[in-house]
């Protein structure tokens, strides 16, 4: 079964292109990650400063070496997360 996460990070007011720069780097490169099969970020045009990923690897021990990567490090431990009001994440398993 695969593993789902589903993510909202909100930044701080005028601390949004920050995060969306974060975004934009860390995308393409977890995408490449041999254990990632799915990852997109969107923003609501309504809620600038709020941002969704959606991410699907193939195993819970796959999204973790996408947490120990060194681009996560950079783009959004270093960069995103500090500037961030909020952070959630939800976590699932697929089903069939």
């Amino acid at each position: 079964m695969a593993y789902v996460v589903s993510a909202t990070w909100t930044a701080e007011p005028g601390q949004e292109a920050v995060v969306l720069d974060a975004v934009e780097k860390l995308t393409p490169l977890s995408r490449a990650e041999p254990g990632n099969r799915f990852y997109q970020a969107y923003q609501d045009p309504a809620e600038p400063g709020v941002f969704r990923l959606f991410e699907i690897y193939d195993d819970e021990d796959a999204y973790a070496a996408h947490g120990a990567s060194e681009h996560f490090k950079t783009y959004a431990l270093e960069q995103a997360i500090p500037v961030l009001v909020k952070r959630e994440r939800a976590f699932y398993t697929t089903i069939g």
